[in-house]
């Protein structure tokens, strides 16, 4: 047997009906991504939307189907490549008190999908790293899609691969000792001027 490609995804409408025995049934996959996606506070989903909400900072094209397996997030127009991590005080579950906010900064061993290989070096593969706070800690009124409730810090991948304390997570405490928080709009143009750091590092 011949080895099996990738399969490349395509877009959905999200009216595209399950089907059986050749019928559609009453089921679509906009009925899916409801049920499955709805709780953008659950850590998973929360950490995909965090993804998203970069990337219309920066001009994302939906079209542009996210890569799950990429060796990083996300890939600006001009080719900076992005590592996204989100956090936030409130989760979608009982609390006693807030979360304390630690992002994960581990190099890891990138696995290619084409190939079917695993890197045998751990390493950070992006430019620029976005951390994403959902900052917001009352729940009557925490939304995620509500971007005034975000805040974030953007370093260049040389200052993370420098940082001398641990290279497997970071609390807030210390990013704010590296950056401060910036709001949504201003987010493109800290990516862009990270860039020109790491840039500038690696000549």
């Amino acid at each position: 047997m011949s080895a099996l490609k990738s399969i490349a995804a395509t877009t959905k409408t999200g009216e595209e009906k399950l089907s059986y025995n050749g019928q559609a049934t009453k089921y679509s996959l906009l009925d899916f991504w409801r049920w499955s996606a709805s709780d953008i506070l659950s850590n998973v989903t929360r950490g995909i939307f965090a993804e998203f909400l970069v990337g219309t900072a920066i001009g994302l094209d939906p079209k542009n189907i996210r890569d799950e397996w990429a060796a990083f997030d996300l890939t600006s127009k001009n080719g900076i490549k992005l590592e996204i991590k989100s956090a936030a005080y409130i989760q979608s579950w009982y609390q006693k008190a807030y979360s304390t906010i630690s992002f994960s900064i581990k190099p890891a061993k990138y696995w290619d999908p084409e190939t079917n290989i695993l890197s045998k070096v751990s390493k950070r593969h992006a430019d620029v790293y976005v951390f994403c706070l959902l900052k917001c800690k009352d729940q009557a009124i925490i939304d995620p899609l509500n971007l005034d409730q975000w805040e974030f810090y953007v370093l260049p991948t040389i200052e993370l691969d420098e940082y001398e304390r641990s290279q497997s997570s970071l609390t807030l405490n210390s990013l704010t000792k590296l950056t401060g928080s910036i709001v949504y709009d201003k987010l493109k143009n800290a990516i862009e001027n990270a860039y020109k750091k790491q840039k500038k590092a690696s000549l």
